[in-house]
């Protein structure tokens, strides 16, 4: 009689379960993990292969954008997202901005030991929705181990590539004198969600992360106006005051706002009056700010309020010459008022 030997792996415990050294060691405990959790989520055929990193090809002729970002949010959950969907967003967001139609993602985890694997599992798990309703899958990855105390829970970095469709040339160099800026939607929910959460802070009506990947809406704007988009950015940290800074930077402008057209959720506005913040200054993770030039303004325009994404979107200003590269904005009090740069950390960890 002949006995048969099989090795027998105990199947991760997700419900009970804990990250340990050994998740990162690169033995059968790390290929355990991959497997059984991240390869399981994030399941396509680049992933199978099972290699290093993960060929693939691209259309002729056009231009590859490639965008890396790293996400040490906290707390890792909060209303309307978490660390996981916010990972992925985020980095799409930063590929589209260029004019690029996104591809595909890599992912890269740090973990702390004792980091409870069902909070992993709804992380990936959130990651792997949020690729698949993008249509832009995670394609390879990593992930490593620090000691407890040595992190907190789980950073993520994520990487984007994409390419941008030949006679597309979105840059933020681009502003010119003239051009209208054109915002997306209402500013300062990502901000207020995390830090509500982070505060324990209750307010009447729960304020939601805006957290979502743009692509499809400036695949919508771009086709509407062949030409006319010059500049897009989506305004995280430092909210959209830093932004429309940057951009005047690189473009030589400068900018001048219109208070009563940027909108603004009235339970955001009343938070940040409750908390000595200005909206302006929040991030967001669900917007985008154009320079289009004004010919284009009004299809664009009708082409982002006609998008889920756009519905509130609004005209907030235009471009100007200033050799200063000041923003100003034109206050609803009838004022003017300057709008500078971030100075310090308002919300750090909030994305």
């Amino acid at each position: 009689m002949s006995i048969v030997k099989k090795d027998y792996i105990r199947p991760l415990d997700i419900k009970n379960g804990r990250i340990d050294m050994g998740h990162g060691a690169g033995g059968r405990a790390a290929m355990q993990l991959i497997e059984e959790l991240f390869l399981a989520s994030f399941d396509n055929d680049y992933l199978r292969q099972g290699d290093d990193g993960a060929a693939f090809a691209i259309p002729q002729g056009e231009r590859m954008v490639m965008a890396i970002d790293g996400h040490v949010v906290s707390p890792l959950f909060f209303p309307g997202g978490d660390v996981g969907c916010l990972s992925v967003h985020g980095t799409i967001n930063d590929v589209a901005m260029s004019g690029a139609r996104p591809l595909y993602l890599a992912a890269s985890f740090i973990l702390e030991e004792g980091f409870p694997l069902v909070d992993l599992k709804r992380i990936v798990d959130s990651m792997a929705a949020a690729a698949r309703e993008a249509g832009v899958p995670i394609i390879t990855g990593d992930t490593k181990v620090v000691e407890q105390g040595k992190g907190d829970g789980v950073f993520i970095s994520t990487t984007g590539v994409g390419v941008v469709p030949v006679g597309v040339d979105i840059s933020g160099r681009n502003a010119r004198p003239g051009d209208l800026l054109l915002l997306s939607g209402t500013i300062g929910e990502h901000g207020v969600a995390v830090l509500s959460q982070r505060e324990s802070l209750e307010f009447e009506t729960t304020i939601r992360s805006d957290t979502a990947a743009l692509h499809t809406l400036v695949a919508a704007m771009l086709q509407a106006a062949p030409g006319g988009v010059r500049v897009l950015r989506d305004p995280t940290r430092g909210g959209l005051a830093t932004t429309l800074n940057e951009i005047a930077r690189q473009s030589g402008v400068g900018m001048l706002l219109q208070e009563d057209a940027i909108p603004v959720l009235p339970q955001v506005d009343a938070a940040c009056e409750l908390l000595g913040l200005d909206p302006l200054y929040i991030a967001n993770e669900g917007k985008l700010v154009a320079a289009c030039a004004p010919e284009a303004a009004e299809a664009v325009l009708a082409a982002m309020r006609a998008h889920p994404l756009g519905a509130q979107a609004a005209r907030i200003g235009s471009v100007v010459e200033d050799a200063h590269r000041f923003v100003q904005m034109d206050t609803r009090f009838g004022g003017r008022r300057v709008v500078d740069w971030l100075s310090g950390e308002q919300l750090p960890r909030i994305c």
